[in-house]
């Protein structure tokens, strides 16, 4: 998935597209509100420091689980890059193991 919504030209990686894969219609609905709410902002979520500094996280609730959604956005070239998507159990574990793999893609 890539496109241009609001004159920002939005990146999907393929583990964002295989966890989106995953959710049921209700779900997907809730979650693309939120990517809704980072196009409008990206700075909605939190910027992490060290070694994934280029990583913002926006958190948000579906079904009472927290749910975090890895982004990195450019806003010179408006560029928003949807990295992952899941429950905090191991994000930001693998996220470190895809860090290469991600920084690859927002070149």
């Amino acid at each position: 998935m890539s496109g241009e919504q609001n004159g920002i030209e939005v990146f999907t990686s393929r583990v964002f597209e295989k966890a989106l894969d995953k959710m049921d219609e209700e779900t997907l609905g809730l979650v693309e509100d939120e990517i809704e709410a980072i196009i409008d902002n990206p700075e909605i979520g939190t910027q992490k420091k060290g070694d994934i500094s280029y990583l913002w996280v926006h958190k948000f609730k579906v079904h009472g689980q927290q749910l975090l959604l890895g982004y990195s956005w450019h806003e010179g070239e408006l560029h928003l890059y949807l990295l992952n998507i899941g429950p905090h159990e191991n994000f930001y574990r693998d996220v470190k193991k895809r860090r290469k793999t991600d920084l690859k893609m927002m070149k």
